[in-house]
């Protein structure tokens, strides 16, 4: 078949650029309706001493908050989700995720209990959640853990056999995201351990709101603070009974970690790539 000569350029175009999809836009979900925690489970784990040591080793348990670590509550004039810290556990969606843009926003309450009275407030976004719960402390599902904490929001840590490659360089006693370093294996009883911290900082002062952005496509995902990558992990995978595994697809897990933290406008939407222009930054 002859092509006709104007459509030669179009032809070369499709032939450089056809094989570059373009990203999908897809309508968000609302994962916090605004009102109540449809859609979410709660777990809480075993009451801990001030050195953060089991008291009893008896979880609390599913869907039994005594103390109302997870509630409700008025924010200039707009209902957020208060968690208090006061135990160790999360809220955790009902649904399993993958290939998502993931976007929250969360601030630094007053509040802080136990262990953690005097340290930097700790909360965390655990994402890729299989397993039982509380599998890592007694309070959490295996998974991969966007760290949520006072100035090192962003960092990453394998949650109960999760484990990730992150191009890090050494720093001191531990390994910081560099696009430019070593893929690195970080994994529980690794040589380099199972955290890897960020590269820069995004974090607003606390008490602030910050913006959350977690992109997930593949075994690779990107955790973004504040429009900023604080860094690209990819070959996301899981220990399970000596196997590895990958680790793709799981709930969403938003922990309480002994210190008050507010949550708001958690929503989710479905991707078919990652974002280039966050690939490069």
């Amino acid at each position: 078949m002859k092509i006709p000569k104007l459509l030669l350029p179009i032809l070369l175009c499709a032939i450089l650029y056809g094989f570059i999809a373009p990203i999908k836009t897809s309508p968000w979900e609302q994962l916090f309706n605004g009102k109540d925690l449809k859609g979410w489970d709660t777990y809480i784990g075993p009451d801990l001493d001030d050195k953060g040591k089991p008291i009893t080793g008896t979880p609390i348990g599913l869907n039994n908050d005594p103390r109302k670590v997870f509630t409700i509550v008025k924010d200039s004039g707009n209902n957020v989700i208060r968690i208090s810290g006061e135990n160790w556990g999360a809220i955790s969606t009902q649904k399993e995720y993958e290939n998502y843009h993931l976007q929250l926003q969360f601030k630094w309450g007053a509040l802080s209990w136990a262990q953690k009275k005097g340290k930097k407030k700790d909360s965390g976004l655990l994402y890729h959640s299989v397993g039982k719960y509380g599998a890592d402390y007694g309070a959490w599902m295996r998974s991969q853990e966007f760290q949520v904490e006072e100035s090192n929001s962003g960092d990453y840590w394998g949650v109960a056999g999760g484990m990730a490659d992150i191009p890090a360089i050494k720093s001191g006693d531990g390994y910081v995201y560099s696009p430019q370093g070593t893929l690195i294996t970080f994994k529980e009883g690794g040589a380099q351990g199972r955290h890897c911290i960020k590269g820069g900082d995004a974090e607003n002062p606390s008490g602030q709101w910050n913006t959350l952005d977690l992109y997930c496509h593949g075994d690779t995902s990107i955790h973004v603070i504040n429009g900023k990558v604080m860094m690209v992990l990819y070959h996301s995978k899981q220990l399970n009974e000596g196997q590895e595994l990958p680790l793709i697809k799981g709930k969403i897990q938003i922990q309480s970690e002994g210190a008050e933290v507010f949550y708001k406008q958690i929503k989710i939407q479905p991707i078919n790539q990652l974002p280039e222009a966050l690939l490069k930054q």
